[in-house]
């Protein structure tokens, strides 16, 4: 029996952690969970799963939730805040670690479980994007297993040769594959129209807010190519992205002989999720099969520089000084933020994150103090960035 502890439970990723986790009461028990604020969702987990402990970030609604958990007689521990994550996330009990707290505030426990090597199934994109080469290092050091959930990059690892030592000489480039969101098609002229509703509303995947905005702008796939290079250890040249509308390749491998693996599967994000609980072995996920006698055409695109500028920021964000990824990624999620509470358009995204990531330049960074520093260098100057917009 594995116990495990699922941060970010109340997302479309932990909830569908939650839900694998469910089908195999055989094999996992819930450690810890975690969520933001959403006191009525998380008693309704603690009820279900009956967790050792559950952390909320914000010490108000840690209350609300203690209170509730002791009139209903249960036997859950509370906490709150960044220290109480770390703490269920290195905790010696626990073996499995879900790391699927949306932005920069998921590094800190993802950072504890890696150092305390645990198997970490690594859900979060920030935790790579803002930690880069220390987060490997931690990975190192600690000994942890890292086996990413995103599913292009699962599929990544599931098409690689187990040999990691091989990777270099065999592997010719990685190949993420991409929705295109909503606006595959869209007249890039018309972006400026677009509202937080139009942006939220995938064809293909039922996934948050934040992350859904990224998807429709395809910087969910700038981070994804800063994450497989440092996951993967290939140079931002041997990564390429194309569009495939049906989301049913989650990504390739082309080998130095031109062959190609590629991992198929429905779009349901159960699928690496199992994956990456039961690695190395193979369990039920609950998602459907493919039904080849019906799946019809599988289609690529070139990604469209006009309609996505944002996408193409990640290579130069790679190729720059050490943290300048984590610049890119402060610069998002303020722009996101943004866009979302109405203060940006939806076309200056790209602008806003291009902007911070000149005017922003990393100096030394050797520490996750460092990091953090300059993460909150790239928030402000971002900020200014969105005032400005507004304001022209």
């Amino acid at each position: 029996m594995q116990a495990v502890t699922v941060l970010g439970a109340t997302g479309s990723v932990g909830q569908n952690t939650l839900d694998v986790l469910a089908r195999h009461p055989d094999r996992f028990e819930v450690f810890a969970l975690s969520a933001s604020t959403q006191v009525d969702a998380m008693f309704a987990l603690c009820e279900r799963f009956r967790p050792r402990h559950a952390v909320m970030a914000q010490g108000d609604a840690a209350a609300l939730l203690a209170a509730r958990v002791r009139q209903a007689g249960l036997r859950t521990e509370v906490h709150a805040g960044e220290q109480a994550l770390c703490a269920v996330s290195e905790h010696p009990d626990v073996q499995v670690v879900m790391a699927a707290i949306v932005g920069a505030a998921g590094l800190a426990p993802a950072l504890a479980a890696a150092r305390a090597g645990k198997k970490l199934l690594l859900a979060n994109k920030e935790a790579l994007v803002v930690g880069g080469r220390l987060f490997m290092q931690a990975v190192e050091q600690g000994g942890a297993t890292l086996l990413p959930i995103d599913s292009e990059h699962s599929a990544v690892f599931q098409s690689l040769p187990d040999d990691r030592s091989s990777w270099d000489a065999r592997v010719e480039k990685i190949v993420l594959t991409a929705s295109g969101g909503p606006f595959r098609s869209r007249d890039p002229l018309s972006l400026a129209q677009v509202t937080p509703d139009e942006a939220c509303a995938h064809p293909n995947w039922v996934m948050g807010r934040k992350i859904s905005v990224d998807s429709a702008t395809m910087m969910n796939k700038a981070l994804e190519v800063i994450e497989a290079s440092y996951l993967f250890g290939m140079p931002p040249e041997r990564i390429e992205v194309v569009i495939h509308p049906q989301s049913v390749i989650h990504s390739m491998v082309q080998y130095r002989d031109t062959s190609v693996v590629a991992q198929l599967g429905t779009p349901d994000m159960r699928v690496p999720i199992a994956y990456g609980l039961s690695w190395p072995e193979r369990m039920a996920s609950g998602a459907q099969a493919l039904d080849f006698r019906t799946l019809g055409a599988l289609t690529f695109e070139v990604p469209d520089r006009a309609r996505f500028p944002g996408l193409f920021l990640s290579w130069d964000a790679l190729r720059g000084p050490q943290g300048t990824t984590a610049v890119l990624n402060a610069a998002n999620e303020v722009a996101v933020s943004a866009f979302l509470d109405g203060r940006l358009r939806f076309d200056r995204i790209a602008q806003v994150n291009a902007h911070t990531l000149e005017a922003v330049q990393p100096g030394a960074v050797a520490s996750v103090a460092d990091l953090l520093d300059l993460d909150a260098q790239a928030r402000r100057c971002a900020e200014a960035a969105v005032e400005r917009c507004r304001a022209a």
